[in-house]
């Protein structure tokens, strides 16, 4: 399996950093839409002062993050098509089209959270149309990439990540954005919403939970993965997690659509399965979080080199921590809010170091992926 080492990658040229750096953009970059996204949507459950304006500005950086990246993929797909056709039939590039409605989901969530107080009803009513064309895409990633693996991409169960498990995480995340902006909304489109949110969560919850079983196949007959792709082992928590958060938000959002179709009897089944399902998929999400975190402690005694993969620490422990407040919301427990305090902290922390790191190998050039990529790892051939 080939290894990147960032130190031997030659820089960009400055001159022609700006075209390179466009030929070099892949998909992987709205990780970062994910991570900060997620950061700036919890941080306002801090009990302190200025943590809301925090997140929103976090908010309004990921929104100029995620105009960037789409404006750098839409001029790579103009200048280098070839490129970007390698891209969507690479076996690890292609994976990370999934980022991008799950970064642009960060975005919509925050409609609600930022917006919903300084522009009333109109910032419901554009998170829901934006949400629309996000869940369209997310379907749309989730159908495709698993077919381009089945007919033209190249995959071996010994050279498996979880990185396989993000094209049809994004239904699950859309899903959860559902029961978010539902019920700020009028009766006729929250319905919408949320039936279209559980259909969401079949076409990505059971498909998660098969790629995870298939994983830990992997992970027992050969091992750990490669230190360059060690942090994809934080991977699966996002789906244990976005699918508990998924279940909690929705089932609050039910009652009311059921209430109105004349269905209320069902309403507390509704809001029983959120629970229940909940704290189920959590306590799963707990014990590969636990997994994942001393696979890492291992991976660093050898040395974990960066790359854009770091950014997998980020999101999936976002989701999770989302979900713990959730249950916190629904339960009362105060256990579950002080653990949810406790992983913000941590969350940021990581979100700090991972932002640092991406910043420097940006503006050095070590991230953008001009030469060809390796089909192992996909990353930059050295």
């Amino acid at each position: 399996m080939t290894t990147f080492h960032p130190s031997v990658h030659r820089p960009l040229n400055r001159l022609a950093a700006p075209t390179e750096a466009i030929r070099g953009f892949t998909p992987n970059w709205f990780t970062a839409c994910m991570g900060t996204g997620i950061l700036s949507l919890i941080l306002p459950k801090l009990p302190f002062p200025g943590t809301a304006a925090v997140g929103e500005g976090l908010w309004v950086l990921n929104m100029t993050l995620f105009t960037l990246f789409t404006l750098m993929s839409v001029a790579r797909m103009v200048m280098y098509p070839a490129d970007s056709r390698a891209t969507l039939h690479h076996p690890v590039q292609s994976m990370f089209l999934g980022a991008i409605p799950m970064g642009l989901a960060t975005i919509i969530n925050g409609f609600i959270t930022f917006g919903l107080p300084q522009w009333g009803h109109a910032a419901a009513t554009l998170a829901s149309q934006l949400w629309v064309f996000d869940a369209s895409l997310s379907v749309v990633i989730g159908l495709l990439v698993p077919y381009m693996m089945f007919t033209r991409q190249d995959h071996a169960l010994e050279k498996m990540t979880a990185v396989w498990l993000l094209p049809v995480v994004a239904s699950e995340v859309a899903a959860a954005s559902a029961g978010l902006i539902a019920p700020h909304l009028n009766v006729a489109t929250a319905e919408l919403l949320v039936y279209s949110g559980y259909v969401l969560f079949a076409l990505s919850v059971p498909i998660a939970l098969m790629i995870i079983t298939v994983l830990v196949m992997r992970l027992a007959q050969h091992k750990l993965p490669g230190a360059e792709v060690g942090v994809s082992m934080f991977l699966p928590l996002g789906p244990l997690a976005t699918g508990a958060l998924a279940l909690l938000q929705l089932g609050e959002a039910a009652p009311r659509v059921l209430q109105a179709q004349g269905l209320g009897e069902l309403a507390p089944v509704a809001v029983g399965i959120g629970l229940i399902g909940g704290v189920m998929l959590w306590g799963f999400g707990a014990w590969w979080l636990a997994l994942a975190t001393l696979a890492t402690l291992r991976f660093l005694k050898k040395g974990l080199p960066f790359n854009l993969g770091w950014w997998g620490f980020t999101f999936p422990l976002g989701v999770f921590t989302a979900a713990t407040f959730g249950l916190a919301s629904l339960t009362h427990m105060p256990s579950f809010t002080t653990f949810g305090h406790i992983l913000v902290a941590i969350l940021a922390l990581l979100w700090i170091m991972v932002t640092v790191r991406t910043a420097h190998g940006a503006w050095h050039g070590h991230l953008f992926q001009t030469p060809p990529l390796s089909k192992e790892t996909g990353l930059p051939r050295t």
